[in-house]
């Protein structure tokens, strides 16, 4: 994993867990790596990871299991798609929709992306 400097190491690692969760890498109900392991994993300080946890466990992503270890959330993927989607509205989507203006951008230019929300619309029906 390769970090960026304008966000905390932290929240980096737990976009990237969320990721997972999200990608089915990291599956709802089950046992993720110890503190220990990922902080070897990603090569960061044991400090860093607890703090990842800690977060993660705020937001009910994880769920701590006094001397088993933490564990992916039953519902953390819909919190998840929950808050990113509120988080793409409020500071992607605007973005977006400038950019889109500004280089008068038409549905034809937008075809991949309209295929794929087609896409999306049918995964949600099934």
């Amino acid at each position: 994993m390769e970090f960026k400097s304008n966000k905390g190491i932290y929240l980096q690692i737990a976009e990237n867990i969320c990721n997972q969760i999200l990608e089915g890498k990291l599956e709802e109900t089950k046992r993720v790596p110890s503190i220990r392991e990922l902080a070897v994993e990603m090569e960061v300080n044991r400090n860093t990871v607890m703090r990842t946890f800690s977060f993660l466990q705020d937001e009910e992503i994880f769920v701590n299991k006094r001397g088993v270890g933490f564990f992916v959330a039953d519902n953390a993927s819909k919190l998840i798609l929950k808050k990113e989607k509120q988080n793409f509205f409020k500071n992607e989507f605007p973005y977006l929709i400038k950019k889109i203006k500004l280089l008068k951008l038409n549905s034809e230019d937008l075809q991949e992306l309209i295929l794929e929300m087609k896409n999306n619309d049918t995964h949600e029906n099934k």
